[in-house]
């Protein structure tokens, strides 16, 4: 079985928390990513959308474009709408050749409110959400049709966070799923449950770590999931309290192939991005290696 490995820029700039950046250049986050052993990278602030400028750039590095961010609103939106806010990052990433765009819907989200506890995180009914489902997959459908997947990222402090949200998501829709193991942990979901329930839905994966102890102190009535972010709820595989040789291995079990992208904001001076690049690309190396997996360009 093959795989690709790739990484998100968030370590390098987060976007919610611009005090939580490294004052680094694209072309050096590209480099930093490459040294470390990527070659893949998700799309963010700093990348230009445009494949005649950014390809140049990919290549110097031997990097390519494996994902990216979409910040939607459907839930409480129109499909049109989407499709009108969705169409020039479709189109940048068909002309990059990328899997997919992780859709990740921020309606109602709490996830960029420092000062919103993570306790009053938005909920939907059953109803509510076998709605938004059948708008997802409209929407999901009408993107596949065009040329360019998405891939549903569940997120901390979104509609759907918990594992039961998830699973009531995939009950009513048809959208394929991005599995990231730090969000679920997060939101006290079962990790390997999730992989066997929704196997074949999974189309993208992000080996996102936590820090059991940061998240287990966090107060959820008063702190906020950027509060968690800055106190160092999440790192990278290796640098973590999650068990990726049984994670990689469930997927590997059901035949997953694909990227597996590490995605995880902390902060740089605490954590240098490029020795947590590096830390992180050992680790899945070595749970590939025992999950059977070999690791491709």
């Amino acid at each position: 079985m093959k795989a690709k490995l790739g990484i998100a820029p968030i370590a390098w700039w987060n976007d919610d928390l611009a005090e939580l950046s490294d004052d680094v250049s694209l072309e050096e986050c590209l480099r930093q990513a490459s040294v470390a052993g990527f070659t893949g990278m998700e799309t963010g602030r700093r990348f230009p959308m445009d494949m005649a400028e950014l390809g140049p750039i990919l290549s110097r590095y031997g990097i390519s474009v494996c994902g990216g961010w979409f910040s939607g609103l459907l839930l409480d939106g129109d499909l049109e709408a989407e499709k009108d806010r969705i169409a020039q990052q479709l189109a940048f990433f068909k002309a990059a050749g990328a899997p997919c765009i992780v859709y990740g819907e921020t309606a109602r989200s709490i996830q960029g409110v420092k000062s919103a506890p993570l306790a009053t995180k938005p909920c939907l009914t059953e109803a509510e959400m076998a709605a938004y489902g059948r708008k997802i997959s409209d929407f999901a459908d009408w993107c596949a049709g065009q040329g360019m997947p998405i891939s549903y990222h569940h997120h901390m402090a979104a509609v759907v966070e918990t594992e039961a949200e998830l699973d009531l998501l995939m009950k009513h829709s048809s959208v394929p799923l991005l599995f990231d193991a730090g969000h679920m942990a997060f939101a006290g979901g079962d990790n390997l449950r999730v992989i066997d329930t929704h196997h074949a839905r999974i189309t993208h994966v992000h080996t996102k770590d936590i820090r059991r102890a940061v998240v287990d102190g966090l107060d959820r009535g008063r702190e906020s999931f950027l509060d968690a972010v800055v106190k160092g709820a999440f790192t990278v595989p290796g640098d973590g309290s999650l068990d990726f040789e049984a994670i990689v291995k469930a997927l590997a079990a059901k035949g997953y192939l694909g990227w597996f992208v590490v995605e995880a904001e902390q902060d740089p001076k605490v954590s240098p991005p490029l020795d947590m690049a590096i830390k992180g690309h050992a680790e899945l190396l070595r749970v590939m290696a025992a999950a059977g997996y070999e690791v491709v360009q």
